[in-house]
């Protein structure tokens, strides 16, 4: 059966500590499996490993996912440390999402190269793994702390282009496949490349599959979603973001337990909806919907 993950909020101003207590009060309740939470610097957004220690502390069952993680903008060591302490906070429930992303801004505002980016990830992941074993860099004393989990969480990259897939097949634990508006088919193809890449480097096991869409299940959740989704992408272009966002279908629960099915039929592992407010019936309706599936 396909697990379910929810993405907490973050990007809405006025989020308060208590709603982020009480969102993770129901999601720990289940019927979720994991939660996430999202990395942005420019736009108002919060800041994502606040809000994932706040959530470890806050929940004792449900896993802790950075979904995703823009590794390029940040140092390895960093990283490392980071993750490695949610580690202990979860105490081992953490599993890692990382990606390039897609918004030089945000590299901008971090000082940080947009330039070489793929190439620094990759090299990323080996210098964290080994920070992880215990091993030391050159030149350096250990550095700590030692996750809970042998040699570190699982990782899964968020990778669309067959490039990009077949790069990080050599290292990565599995794919995480977004779909905006939960089209089944365009995750198939993300599965389908992923499974290629996998056996083409030689991996023992397939790739753990994790697809995402947006959703809202709010009141007035069609305008709710509408303006999440044009808020979300008009930084590539106003035009653009208002025609993709009118496209979009998972503001019905019929729609979404229908595109949860579909997704499921695909041999998904788990997935990650990620709503379009803070408002708490995100959650909770949502919460009724998978316990009536």
């Amino acid at each position: 059966m396909m697990k379910i993950g929810i993405c907490l909020p973050y990007m809405q101003s006025g989020i308060s500590r208590q709603d982020f207590k009480d969102w993770c009060h129901i999601i720990d309740q289940g019927p979720f499996y994991s939660l996430s939470c999202g990395e942005r610097i420019t736009g108002y957004s919060y800041e994502m490993r606040n809000i994932l220690a706040f959530a470890a502390a806050k929940t004792e069952r449900v896993k802790i996912i950075p979904a995703l993680y823009v590794l390029p903008m940040h140092s390895a060591v960093q990283a490392a440390k980071e993750i490695a302490t949610l580690d202990i906070l979860s105490e081992g429930r953490v599993m890692l999402t990382v990606g390039v992303g897609g918004r030089e801004k945000d590299y901008q505002a971090l000082d940080a190269s947009f330039k070489n980016r793929f190439q620094r990830m990759d090299d990323q992941i080996a210098t964290m793994k080994k920070i992880w074993r215990g091993e030391r860099l050159d030149g350096l004393e250990e550095i700590g702390p030692t996750p809970i989990q042998a040699g570190g969480p699982a990782i899964l990259v968020g990778a669309m282009g067959p490039k990009s897939i077949n790069r990080v097949s050599k290292w990565a634990d599995g794919l995480y496949s977004f779909a905006m508006d939960g089209n089944a088919d365009l995750i198939k193809h993300f599965f389908d490349s992923a499974d290629s890449a996998w056996q083409v480097s030689g991996r023992e096991h397939k790739p753990y599959r994790m697809a995402g869409f947006w959703y809202s299940l709010s009141n007035n959740s069609k305008t709710a979603l509408g303006n999440y989704v044009f808020d979300y992408l008009k930084t590539f272009g106003e035009k653009d973001a208002r025609d993709i966002a009118n496209t979009m279908t998972m503001h019905d629960p019929s729609a979404i337990k229908d595109g949860l099915d579909a997704i499921e039929a695909l041999g998904c592992d788990e997935i990650q909806l990620v709503p379009a407010t803070a408002d708490i019936s995100e959650v909770d309706r949502l919460a009724n919907l998978i316990a009536g599936r």
